[in-house]
């Protein structure tokens, strides 16, 4: 018997780990999914990130499809020539060593974290082990990631966490002083923080990083995970500063909306890892590399990081009018196609309103409006849901 697709059955068939909308989809088509009862809603979400190039790109169905009917998987005892094609390229743009392939953000981070260790361990110092985040980060679910999250409402009930990790208060310079020392082995870093609400990391307090890492040598972690891929007008978001990371972890939109990660490293580190030291079934899918091959050309190919620029920009402008006529509107923050707007109640409230008007937004941070919509965005688009939030803004009560 085929079941129905609803909350009640979703309560019954799941762990309750989701606050699922009340949408069952069947299908998506450019900046739109579509329900089963054929509505069309304007996504502003692209899977929490991942659906750059919206839905149903043909070089990326095309270059799926023929990948599939090739190999899907085959494991990485062997070498595969879409990895090969796909490093080859991340190579180039970041312009550092080496490239280890995973499925999600989360493992990106783990892989990120042991070599961390692996690399301290061979320092000299055995204390070198503390690894450290800012505050306000999101790095994943995992323990170790988990672990780096300086989020209370994660990491309530799933203590202890791992050991000899720390956060540093956000663009906070004399804390960061007092907590970077020759004991610490990483330290992890979102230059735009997602989940944390769209907060940038300040220039001097990059600034203060870089010259701490050459006095007590420690490694700069780049956690790329939603910022980067072209979210924000660059590649990467540390792209913006004067930095150079020595490892950088990427996910979200890589596989084109199938499981891939990376964790990118610099010449420093490219000789740490041995063979077993770390590994994964799954990692480097020939599948997901033909797709993240695919979505990394197109990216350049049409120009979609000049897209996230300048449709930000025009994001921004637009909420800022509305924010001159609607007191709740606090804060905007907008660096490229992620956009958080700061509002004076729970942010939910306004998921659940823009869904009665078929537009698909997210909250963050208790009281953020996030915006991630595709890459490929257009302007009569998000002005559909500029329109959206005015006509929420104007009827609250």
């Amino acid at each position: 018997m085929t079941c129905e697709i609803n909350k009640e059955t979703e309560q019954q068939l799941f762990f309750h780990n989701y606050a699922r909308l009340p949408l069952a989809i069947t299908h998506g088509e450019g900046a739109y999914l579509y329900s089963s009862d054929g509505t069309r809603y304007l996504d502003m979400i692209s899977g929490i990130g991942v659906n750059a190039l919206g839905y149903g790109d043909s070089r990326l169905v095309d270059a799926i499809a023929q990948q599939a009917k090739k190999v899907i998987h085959a494991s990485n005892l062997f070498m595969l020539e879409p990895q090969f094609r796909l490093a080859e390229k991340l190579l180039e743009i970041s312009g550092l060593s080496k490239v280890f392939f995973a499925n999600s953000g989360t493992e990106a981070v783990e892989a990120a974290m042991k070599l961390s260790r692996k690399w301290a361990s061979l320092s000299g110092n055995s204390e070198k082990k503390e690894i450290l985040s800012l505050s306000n980060s999101f790095h994943g679910r995992t323990y170790g990631a988990m672990s780096l999250t300086a989020k209370g409402k994660y990491l309530e009930g799933f203590e202890p966490l791992l050991p000899a990790t720390g956060n540093v208060n956000l663009n906070d310079i004399a804390d960061l002083e007092a907590k970077a020392g020759d004991n610490t082995a990483a330290i992890f870093v979102e230059f735009v923080q997602g989940e944390g609400g769209v907060h940038k990391v300040s220039s001097d307090f990059i600034d203060a990083l870089t010259k701490l890492r050459a006095k007590h040598d420690f490694l700069v972690v780049a956690d790329e995970i939603q910022a980067g891929c072209g979210r924000t007008g660059e590649f990467f978001s540390y792209m913006h500063f004067d930095v150079h990371p020595d490892l950088v972890c990427l996910a979200k939109p890589l596989g084109g909306g199938l499981p891939l990660s990376g964790v990118i490293g610099a010449e420093k580190v490219g000789d740490v890892f041995a063979a077993g030291n770390h590994g994964t079934t799954f990692g480097g899918n020939p599948v997901a590399c033909a797709a993240g091959l695919a979505f990394v050309k197109a990216l350049y190919e049409d120009n979609l990081m000049e897209n996230a620029v300048m449709t930000g920009k025009q994001i921004k402008h637009a909420l800022e009018k509305l924010a001159g006529k609607h007191p709740q509107i606090q804060e905007i923050r907008q660096y490229g196609l992620m956009i958080g707007t700061t509002v004076n109640r729970d942010a939910s409230y306004y998921v659940q309103e823009a869904l009665k008007r078929k537009v698909l937004v997210n909250a963050t941070s208790q009281n953020v409006i996030r915006l991630l919509p595709p890459l490929t965005i257009s302007r009569e688009e998000t002005q559909q849901c500029i329109d959206c939030l005015d006509e929420i803004f104007s009827e609250e009560t």
